[in-house]
């Protein structure tokens, strides 16, 4: 069997045969099937697969995708989604520990490579409050999923019209992104230290930044 990845790495090659009308259609269909999110990567891939291969053939017919699928592409989407399954808990465990510990650790290597740089102008307070680092990290976590959620639901409600109005889409975006961005900010500012620190110096947190993100890549290869 062929695995999830792989897959997508055909499909990636097999694009580039589309004549743009089939490119669009098909383009629209893969975006939606993917970004439902707690569906099995690996049937939905050989599905996306199957019906890439039927527009091709089609295609080599003179037939478009509209003519063998139908015009309305989103209702075809619909239903295939009620015949694909749910991933498996622990591969969706596994997909968010994944992202949670990569964000971790990018954010753990971020603040070491800050001390760092700011040591050289100041005297910089390597103090860390755990309990404070875990609230911020927790806020952090929850508006960056609610960004991304939102941002799908935009990206999901441009599909499959004529028209697309990628600036109004790109703005909608860019102001949800900023938003977001802004309360974790706020939240940074208004929240309190509280709770027993202890010294954390730029290299401690780089290491341990380095690890932790290499367990999230370590998860994610799994």
């Amino acid at each position: 069997m062929i695995e999830a990845k792989q897959l997508i790495e055909i499909n990636n090659r097999k694009r580039s045969e589309l004549t743009p009308e089939n490119e669009k259609y098909y383009s629209d269909f893969l975006i939606y099937i993917r970004l439902q999110l707690f569906l099995s990567e690996q049937q939905s891939e050989e599905i996306l697969m199957e019906i890439l291969d039927h527009i091709i053939d089609g295609q080599n017919d003179g037939k478009t995708a509209s003519v063998i699928f139908g015009d309305d592409p989103k209702e075809f989407a619909d239903e295939i989604i009620q015949q694909i399954p749910n991933e498996k808990k622990k591969n969706m465990v596994r997909f968010f520990s994944g992202i949670a510990f990569n964000l971790l650790g990018l954010l753990i290597i971020m603040r070491g490579i800050i001390v760092f740089i700011l040591s050289f102008f100041k005297d910089v307070n390597t103090k860390v409050y755990p309990l404070h680092s875990a609230a911020m990290f927790f806020v952090i976590v929850c508006f960056s999923l609610l960004g991304v959620w939102g941002i799908f639901m935009i990206i999901k409600g441009s599909l499959f019209k004529e028209k697309q109005r990628n600036l109004k889409e790109t703005l909608m975006c860019g102001t949800l992104g900023a938003v977001c961005t802004g309360i974790i900010i706020g939240f940074s500012y208004v929240l309190p230290n509280f709770g027993p620190s202890f010294h954390f110096s730029w290299y401690t947190s780089v290491i341990l930044g380095a690890i932790v993100w290499g367990l999230s890549k370590f998860l994610k290869s799994k």
